[in-house]
């Protein structure tokens, strides 16, 4: 079995950054850490946030960076950054934001993860005018621990609509 490689994402792979998108959030959140989302909301996001439309429409996006780890042609996960749009009063459109890092059930353990957040945090330094900011959710330590590791500290909280229901979210700041 060959290496994953990691490489830009292409307009060619919204349709499958969608049905990674989706299953990962439900592998996460839903059957992982075992939010109890009301199913309309959850299937209202999920059509939302990861139809293919959408998702190219996102790759498109001005100032937005996309990479995926791809392994024979299959997508096993990815990072997007852009503009910042987190709620926080520091906070600027000119300051770069990690959006999501996804990495399948299937590819935990690779390192896929830490090398994506890696080439992601070198593009944000270089596009940005400002501190670095993520969103993570308040129960996922394995995440707010990796970026812990690379500099990133607790300046704030808010809720993150999944549907009509609010996820409690911290957010974190570097520099």
């Amino acid at each position: 079995m060959t290496e994953p490689v990691i490489r830009p994402a292409l307009d060619a792979d919204a349709a499958a950054l969608g049905v990674l998108g989706r299953q990962t959030f439900i592998d996460t959140f839903v059957d992982g850490f075992a939010i109890p989302y009301p199913a309309d909301d959850l299937k209202a996001f999920l059509d939302a946030s990861f139809s293919p439309e959408t998702i190219r429409s996102k790759l498109k996006e001005p100032g937005a960076a996309w990479w995926v780890a791809e392994r024979e042609g299959a997508l096993l996960a990815f990072a997007n950054t852009g503009p910042n749009t987190l709620p926080h009063p520091d906070a600027r459109p000119s300051h770069a934001e990690l959006r999501r890092l996804y990495v399948s059930k299937a590819a935990q353990g690779l390192g896929l993860g830490t090398k994506l957040l890696a080439v992601a945090l070198e593009w944000m330094e270089a596009h940005s005018d400002g501190p670095l900011w993520i969103g993570v959710w308040s129960g996922n330590l394995k995440a707010q621990k990796l970026y812990a590791a690379y500099g990133f500290a607790k300046a704030g909280e808010y809720q993150y609509p999944v549907g009509r229901w609010l996820d409690d979210e911290f957010i974190l700041r570097r520099g």
